[in-house]
């Protein structure tokens, strides 16, 4: 498995290209600012996936008495993202 940042997803393809066949952890998504989109774009392929990480997106969606909510609600939205890009691409 690679680590590869989110936040500059094109490099993203150019290290597919020299590793088709081994997953990626891709933090960075949400917060930092990588887009889950173009990380799927560059990253995935019919042979291989991504474990992609968004950790400040979800622990700091509240400081309040309703963190576990609000995390919960940010965690679900990223899922369910993915799993569209899943559909989408027919994986």
């Amino acid at each position: 498995m690679y680590v590869v940042g989110a936040t500059r997803a094109e490099s993203i393809g150019e290290v597919r290209k020299l590793v088709p066949d081994n997953f990626f952890l891709v933090p960075g998504v949400g917060a930092q600012g990588g887009s889950l989109e173009d990380v799927a774009h560059y990253g995935w392929n019919k042979d291989c996936g991504l474990l992609v990480n968004s950790s400040r997106g979800i622990i700091y969606a509240s400081k309040g008495e309703d963190f576990a909510e609000k995390a919960g609600v940010e965690a679900k939205k990223l899922q369910q993202a993915m799993e569209k890009i899943i559909i989408d691409k027919k994986f």
